[in-house]
């Protein structure tokens, strides 16, 4: 058992000020208890944000070259920790490990030295007209992260916003927080001065919303769902601070007449799949033409089969549990309204895949055919491994039901020629789309349209997301 009973503020690890009991971290794949995490308070709160304050004018002063040597030093140490992070977010959430390995623990190892590369070569300051304008940090940042990639939107938000000069105040979720705790040793062992970090464990409903109600918070970062979203916008307007916002998805991966079906359906399948269905850019609707509807489910429920779900530390295992018995609730309530809404079900459904009745939150890789664009199940984030086959009538008519969402996160489109397929995919309402299988680069911009939020993320763009703009103006001869 895993015993995690102080805070980071200040550059000392410390004891909750407050008197909040421990909240308990279970596995999701024994559903037994593996470690206990203190829960900070109001006032923890108030202890961080000071110390990020006190920190910001001289950590946002420094020459970028030593911040960059710092973000490097933590690179080093979290590259050290590589295994030690795979295993603990394999022990919270349940990604199997050779995926942990590669994803949970690979990205924010990488987006770490991104940033260190990147703050070097961007240009804090240029020459407009008679005017001298300069990005300058925008202060202090309350950082709120998820579970599902805890790590990584950790790294996404920390790595940029200490590259910008900013000092932060990080609450990661109460589901996965081990893997925050390393960071936060990695940090001290790195010798960011005091302040420059700060990391406070608790509710939602209390450390969160303290950050986001702080007047000397700057800027509110957070990646979750809607809902929380709308609550955290609603706190950020009192004292008007800058909010970013990642929020939930419903992404089509638009499959044209001309695309190679069994690589386009393999390769949806795999986008929809991905993390038990846990990601929010996944690809929950597959759009196909109507005349080719039997080929694509066919197609479909082959690759769907050949899942394994099991123990996430099997080395055999593809997809291992939802993160918490309330997310097994939610995947077998959408599935059970999937049938009652009139969805062809073309594999899975309700209950524990076979051999999997016992202990662990795992539910069953579903694949529902002719879903209405309409329904619940074509509308509504799941966030579990159910894939939604949409069948439309011609271009026109599957860009429409592509964009016929609240959501606007992330997208795909296949077909023969990248030139087609672009061109459809500029019709797309959505931050991001794959060409043809594209890969994820951190490089580029990522972030949403409509209710999946606003702000960007990696590359120059999130830098850009945690600096002030300011002029000066001179006068000309």
């Amino acid at each position: 058992m895993i015993q995690h009973d102080k805070l980071y503020i200040g550059g000392q690890w410390v004891p909750s000020v407050g008197s909040e009991s421990p909240s308990t971290v279970t596995s999701p794949a024994t559903e037994e208890a593996i470690a206990t995490v203190v829960r900070g308070t109001a006032d923890d709160v108030n202890l961080a944000v000071k110390a990020a304050r006190g920190a910001f004018d001289a950590w946002s002063s420094r020459p970028v070259a030593e911040r960059a040597g710092f973000l490097m030093k933590i690179h080093e140490g979290l590259k050290a920790r590589a295994n030690d992070i795979a295993q603990a977010v394999t022990s919270e959430m349940g990604m199997p490990l050779k995926q942990s390995v590669r994803i949970q623990a690979g990205s924010p190892i990488a987006a770490f030295k991104l940033y260190a590369s990147l703050v070097q070569s961007f240009h804090f300051e240029e020459e407009v007209g008679n005017s001298l304008v300069v990005r300058e940090a925008i202060g202090v940042v309350a950082a709120i992260t998820p579970w599902n990639y805890p790590l990584h939107q950790i790294a996404a938000k920390v790595a940029a916003a200490l590259a910008a000069g900013c000092t932060v105040v990080l609450k990661p979720s109460e589901v996965a927080p081990l893997d925050a705790f390393i960071l936060a040793e990695v940090v001290h062992a790195a010798g960011l001065p005091a302040g420059v970090f700060n990391l406070v464990t608790g509710r939602g409903t209390v450390v969160g919303e303290a950050m986001c109600s702080h007047p000397d918070v700057d800027m509110v970062s957070f990646t979750g769902s809607t809902r929380a979203g709308r609550r955290i916008s609603e706190l950020g307007s009192a004292t008007i601070k800058r909010v970013a916002l990642e929020l939930g998805g419903k992404s089509a991966s638009i499959i044209l007449d001309d695309a190679d079906f069994p690589t386009a359906v393999k390769g949806s399948v795999g986008a929809c799949f991905l993390n038990a269905g846990q990601t929010c850019t996944a690809h929950t609707r597959m759009l196909v033409p109507e005349s080719r509807y039997e080929e694509a489910a066919k197609l479909a429920v082959a690759v769907t089969q050949a899942y394994k779900v099991g123990d996430p530390f099997d080395e055999t295992s593809t997809m291992g549990p939802v993160a918490s018995k309330a997310q097994r609730n939610t995947v077998n309530e959408y599935i059970e309204i999937g049938l009652a809404e009139g969805a062809e079900l073309l594999t899975g459904g309700t209950g524990a895949p076979e051999g999997l009745d016992g202990k662990g939150y795992y539910v069953r890789p579903t694949v529902f055919g002719r879903v209405k664009p309409e329904s619940r199940l074509a509308q509504e984030e799941v966030f579990g491994p159910v894939l939604a086959i949409i069948t439309y009538k011609d271009e026109d008519d599957a860009i429409r039901i592509a964009n016929g969402t609240p959501y606007g996160l992330s997208g795909g489109v296949w077909s023969a020629s990248d030139e087609r397929a672009q061109q459809v995919a500029r019709r797309m309402r959505t931050g991001q789309v794959d060409i043809n299988g594209g890969t994820f680069n951190m490089l580029a911009p990522f972030g949403g349209y409509k209710q999946s939020g606003n702000g960007r993320e990696f590359g120059k763009y999130g830098l850009e997301d945690f600096l002030e703009i300011k002029s000066f103006q001179f006068k000309r001869s």
